[in-house]
C-alpha cells in the first residue's frame, strides 16, 4: 500500500472502488471468492450482481491487459501512456473517458447474468438517446449516456437471450459518458460538474471524512487513510430493508448488516461521525422481533432470523458512549434502554433452560464462532464468553435505568447480574479454566479456542486467580501476527479454518480490551502493537492466517478496518498523554 498525501492507493482486487453512499463498486470480484479478469460495474442491490463488464480495448475492440490504479478520487485504466479514467460523480453517477490517445473501452452485459431468460434487456430510449440495461437480477436500470465523441460500435440493441450487447467506446478518438443505477425513470441526465471536478469533489468528501474519523493518525499509524477509506466506500445510502446508512461488512461478498459486526463499525465511527456511528449501533435494533431477538443480519433486500448473534451491545454501548462528541438525549437513552432490554430479555427467556442462570447457544452461528471447537462436543452449550457478554449488558441495563429515575427496574437487573456471575464462575470454572457446558446434558467440556478465554472481557470484575489464569492461556495463543482463535499447537488447528486458527478483529478488540481493563497493560500493548502492524502488511481482510500474517475470505472488510481505527486511536492517545 502506498499514500500520496491524505489519498491512499490500492489494488481494486483487495478493495473495491466505490463511493459513500453507493450501493455499487468497480472491482473484479463478481461472486463468492470468485474473481473477473476484468472489473466490473458490481451492485448491491438484491444481492451482489456483477452488471456490466469493464474491459480496456485497442483500436479494433480487441481487449488488452491494462494496469490499473485506484485512489478514492478515481480509478484508471493504462496502457504505456493510453488510459482510461473513471470517477464518481454522486452515489449512482460514475462518469469515465478515455480515446484519443490508443485506448479505448469495451462495455457490455456481465458474463454471469446473460442467459436465455434472465439476461438484460438493452435499448436505446427515444426519448433522450441514451443507452439503458434493465436487469432482472437488481431489478434497477442502468443508463449510459454519451457525453463527448460517439461510440465506435453498439452491439445487441434489443437482444434477447445470451447475446452480447453494449458499446465499444474508441481508442483514436476522445470521449466521455456517464453510467447511472436508478429504479424505473428518472429525468434526462443533465451533466452538473466537469470529469475532474467531480472526481475533486470526491477526494474533498473522502478527506473530510478522514479528517474526522482519524485526526489523530500519524506516522506511526501508516493504514488509517485507507481503513478509513474502506468505511467510506462500503457505507450506503438508506434503500430497501436499510432505513438508515448503513456500512456493509464489505462491498466484495460479505455485503450485509451483521448483529456484532456492526458494534465495531459505530465504535470505530463515534468520535468523528456521531450520527453514522449511532445509525450503525440501530440498524439490527430496527428489526428486533417480538422476542427481543436481533436478526443474524440485514441487508438491502434480506432479513435472516435463522440465527443470533452475541450480546456485546452492552459493552459496545458503553465504547460508543465513552466516544460521542455529544451527550445522547433523555429520549434517545429511553429508546436505547428499551431496545437493550428487549434484547436481553430474549436471552434470559427463550436461552435459558428453566431453573439455571446461564443462557446458552444453539449453534456456533450464534456466537459469531461459527465453526469455533468449542461446539466440537455440543453445539448447545452454555459458555463463559456468552455469560460474560451478558453481565456486562445487565450491568449497562441498570445503569441506563438509574439514568431514567428507574431504581427498582436497575435493581431487577443487577440481581439478574449477580446471579449470571455467580452461575458463571461455580458452574463454568474448573480447574484453573473455562469451559462449555452441555444446555441439556450438563456435560462440561474444554478446548483450544480463544472462545473460552473471552471472559477477560470482564477485566477488573473477575476474581484475581481467573483474571491471571485467562490472561496466561491468551498469551499462549499470541503468535507474531496477533491472537490466533485456535492454539497452534492444536490437533484442530487449520490455518484457513475460519475460527479455528485465523486472527480476527472481534476477537482481538474484546480481548486487547479485557486485558487493558484488568491490568495486563503490556500484554494488551502487545495485542494491539501485533494487530496493527498486520493490518499494515496485509490489508482489512476478513481475518489472517495466524502464523503467515496472511489475508484470507474477503479482502476489504469493514471491523477489520474499525479494528484498526479504534485500536491505532488508543495507541495516539496514550503516547499523547
Amino acid at each position: 500500500m502506498t499514500i500520496t498525501g491524505t489519498l491512499p492507493a490500492f489494488d481494486v482486487r483487495e478493495i473495491p472502488f466505490s463511493h459513500h453512499g453507493s450501493w455499487f463498486g468497480i472491482s473484479p470480484v463478481i461472486g463468492e471468492a470468485a474473481y473477473a479478469d476484468d472489473l466490473h460495474l458490481v451492485s448491491h442491490q438484491n444481492g451482489l450482481h456483477a452488471v456490466l463488464r469493464l474491459t480496456p480495448a485497442d483500436p479494433s475492440g480487441s481487449r488488452v491487459e491494462a494496469a490499473v490504479a485506484a485512489t478514492p478520487a478515481r480509478l484508471a485504466w493504462t496502457v504505456q501512456d493510453s488510459g482510461v479514467e473513471l470517477a464518481y460523480e454522486t452515489a449512482d453517477t460514475v462518469r469515465v473517458r478515455g480515446g484519443g490517445t490508443g485506448l479505448g473501452l469495451r462495455i457490455s452485459a456481465a458474463d454471469t447474468i446473460l442467459g436465455p431468460f434472465s439476461g438484460p434487456y438493452f435499448y436505446r430510449d427515444p426519448v433522450d438517446g441514451s443507452y439503458i440495461y434493465t436487469l432482472y437480477q437488481t431489478g434497477r436500470r442502468y443508463r449510459i449516456t454519451v457525453l463527448a465523441g460517439e461510440p465506435a460500435e453498439v452491439f445487441g440493441l434489443q437482444a434477447l437471450g445470451t447475446a452480447a450487447r453494449g458499446l465499444h467506446l474508441p481508442a483514436d478518438q476522445p470521449w466521455e459518458i456517464a453510467i447511472e443505477e436508478f429504479d424505473s425513470a428518472r429525468p434526462r441526465y443533465r451533466r452538473a460538474a466537469t470529469f475532474d471536478d467531480a472526481a475533486q469533489a470526491s477526494a474533498a468528501g473522502f478527506v473530510a471524512f478522514v479528517d474526522a474519523v482519524a485526526p489523530w493518525r500519524s506516522d506511526r499509524t501508516p493504514a488509517a487513510e485507507l481503513a478509513a477509506y474502506v468505511l467510506w466506500s462500503a457505507t450506503v445510502r438508506p434503500a430497501g430493508f436499510l432505513s438508515r446508512p448503513g456500512v456493509l461488512m464489505s462491498k466484495h461478498w460479505m455485503d450485509k448488516v451483521w448483529s456484532w459486526d456492526h458494534c465495531f463499525n459505530a465504535i470505530a465511527l463515534a468520535a468523528g461521525a456521531p450520527e453514522l456511528a449511532l445509525d450503525q449501533f440501530q440498524i439490527p435494533f430496527d428489526h428486533q422481533d417480538e422476542t427481543g431477538a436481533l436478526p443474524d443480519s440485514v441487508t438491502h433486500s434480506e432479513i435472516l432470523y435463522n440465527y443470533v448473534k452475541p450480546p456485546i451491545h452492552g459493552w459496545a454501548l458503553g465504547h460508543l458512549r465513552g466516544r460521542l462528541p455529544r451527550a445522547l438525549t433523555r429520549a434517545e437513552i429511553a429508546d436505547l434502554y428499551a431496545r437493550l432490554s428487549s434484547w436481553t430479555q430474549f436471552w434470559l427467556t427463550a436461552r435459558r433452560v428453566p431453573g439455571q442462570a446461564l443462557p446458552h447457544y444453539q449453534h456456533g452461528n450464534d456466537s459469531g464462532w461459527d465453526n469455533a471447537t468449542t461446539f466440537d462436543a455440543d453445539r448447545v452449550v452454555q459458555t463463559s464468553d456468552l455469560a460474560a457478554f451478558l453481565i456486562l449488558q445487565l450491568d449497562r441495563l441498570a445503569g441506563l435505568a438509574d439514568e431514567l429515575g428507574l431504581p427498582d427496574e436497575a435493581a431487577g437487573w443487577r440481581r439478574q447480574e449477580a446471579d449470571v456471575r455467580a452461575a458463571m464462575l461455580t458452574t463454568l470454572w474448573a480447574d484453573g479454566r473455562f469451559v462449555a457446558r452441555g444446555a441439556a446434558t450438563g456435560r462440561p467440556v474444554g478446548s483450544t479456542s480463544l472462545l473460552d478465554l473471552m471472559a477477560i472481557v470482564l477485566g477488573p470484575d473477575l476474581p484475581d486467580d481467573v483474571r491471571g489464569a485467562l490472561a496466561r492461556d491468551i498469551e499462549a495463543h499470541l503468535t507474531p501476527h496477533g491472537l490466533a482463535t485456535e492454539q497452534p499447537s492444536s490437533e484442530h488447528y487449520e490455518a484457513d479454518g475460519y475460527w479455528r486458527g485465523p486472527i480476527w478483529a472481534p476477537s482481538t478488540i474484546l480481548i486487547e480490551d479485557g486485558l487493558r481493563r484488568a491490568g495486563f497493560t503490556e500484554l494488551a500493548d502487545d495485542v494491539s502493537s501485533r494487530f496493527r502492524a498486520l493490518c499494515e502488511k496485509s490489508g482489512f481482510a476478513e481475518n489472517f492466517d495466524a502464523l503467515s500474517g496472511a489475508g484470507l475470505r474477503d479482502r476489504a472488510y469493514t471491523w477489520t478496518a474499525s479494528g484498526y481505527l479504534i485500536l491505532a486511536a488508543a495507541y495516539e492517545s496514550r503516547r499523547n498523554r
